[in-house]
């Protein structure tokens, strides 16, 4: 069991100190050593076969803690996860509060769980937004096709669905951990000076082209991160509700469409990732029946 204090960050994040004796590092320092010389070349010995007092002369114990910490770290998480029933998101934030020889060291883990939603009576919302639209502009699954063109069923379908995601963005409660924003955000970020960088540009020329600075850019992603998530866990809370689920059929047919087999095959290899793509798929669908 892994020894921790918890504290209540807020936002469905959650820090935890933990305590990991000597003894226990010790351990791992043997562990993170015999991983170590099982890959050391040493002239007048094969690969990993040095006595270990040969060994101890030639590996630093930098390269030992460093490995150790690669090690203690994955482990001390999953059992924290377990002992504590998390259900985190992205990778926590770890950090060594205290790491001296001869002594306990001390970890701080922050872990950002999956949020509490409030959908707010989400159903009344949407009728109320719908009969808000002009009644020519609200699309009805089976309404008058025959008299509709397909781009003007489509059209009316995106409005109606527009409408809907409006409406779920405006009245979901939710506490998104500041942690999963942050992360999202530098990858935003990271990408940015990456696709900028391959058009040959400084980041200080593009935002001058844009009329933007960094701060203001960082504001827009964070809000285009904020709404998505937002959406991505009221949608996934309905599915919820809804007791929406993706069937095997569901699957078959849509695998079905894909004619070669080469990417049929691999398509099929990412099952759950489609079937999150249809369980999404319906979801909006039985958003607009309503």
């Amino acid at each position: 069991m892994t020894n921790s204090i918890k504290k209540d960050l807020g936002k469905n994040t959650f820090q935890f100190d933990v305590n990991v004796t000597w003894s226990q590092v010790q351990d791992k320092y043997d562990a993170a050593f015999d991983q170590i010389a099982a890959e050391t070349q040493i002239e007048g010995f094969r690969r990993g076969k040095a006595p270990k007092n040969i060994l101890s002369k030639h590996i630093k114990k930098d390269l030992v803690y460093k490995k150790l910490v690669e090690l203690l770290i994955p482990e001390l998480y999953s059992d924290l996860i377990k002992q504590e029933n998390l259900q985190p998101l992205v990778p926590p934030q770890v950090s060594l509060l205290k790491a001296k020889e001869n002594e306990d060291w001390s970890l701080r883990i922050i872990v950002a769980q999956k949020p509490i939603i409030n959908l707010n009576n989400y159903q009344d919302e949407i009728k109320k937004a719908k009969a808000e639209l002009k009644q020519d502009d609200i699309w009805v699954p089976g309404k008058d096709k025959q008299k509709e063109t397909e781009d003007q069923i489509k059209q009316k379908q995106s409005k109606t669905l527009n409408k809907i995601l409006e409406v779920l963005l405006k009245k979901t409660i939710i506490e998104i951990s500041d942690i999963i924003i942050e992360q999202e955000l530098n990858k935003k970020l990271s990408q940015l000076v990456d696709d900028v960088s391959k058009i040959g540009l400084k980041m200080e020329a593009y935002l001058q082209s844009k009329n933007e600075t960094m701060e203001s850019i960082k504001n827009k992603y964070k809000t285009e991160i904020e709404e998505t998530y937002k959406l991505e866990f009221a949608l996934e809370a309905i599915a919820e509700e809804a007791k929406i689920v993706v069937e095997k059929a569901d699957l078959e047919s849509l695998f079905s469409q894909i004619k070669e087999p080469e990417k049929r095959k691999e398509a099929e290899k990412n099952s759950y990732f489609y079937a999150s793509l249809v369980r999404r798929q319906k979801t909006l669908d039985y958003l607009l029946g309503l």
